[in-house]
């Protein structure tokens, strides 16, 4: 019983990390928001345009193999280079209420790496 909670309010602490960033950040079709998620064995991200409320471009650990932190990273740099393909250059960083280490790390650096600036 003890543990449920805990994993209860672990996930409110991350709720409300979330709320506070989505605060400040918005994403616009020029700039848009670079969203990350993150499973217990996969790391998905895209970019969204928050003023329509569009995914203008996704990509997933799925398919990929090697460890995890790898896999964020040759995320990262696939959703680049879906983003430069249709003329992105920069965006908003949207952790999405996780740290930023580990595989949230990876997959920004591989994203920095494939051309994104942010």
């Amino acid at each position: 019983m003890a543990s449920k909670l805990k994993l209860k309010e672990k996930a409110a602490r991350r709720e409300r990390r979330v709320y506070k960033i989505r605060k400040t950040v918005r994403g616009t079709s020029a700039k848009p928001r670079l969203v990350v998620f993150r499973s217990n064995s996969g790391m998905y991200a895209q970019l969204v345009d928050d003023t329509q409320g569009f995914t203008l471009a996704a990509a997933s650990s799925r398919g990929l193999k090697g460890k995890k932190s790898e896999l964020a990273k040759q995320t990262g740099a696939a959703l680049a280079s879906a983003a430069i393909e249709k003329g992105i250059k920069s965006v908003v960083f949207d952790r999405n209420g996780y740290l930023y280490h580990g595989r949230v790390k990876a997959l920004a650096e591989g994203a920095r790496e494939g051309g994104l600036a942010f």
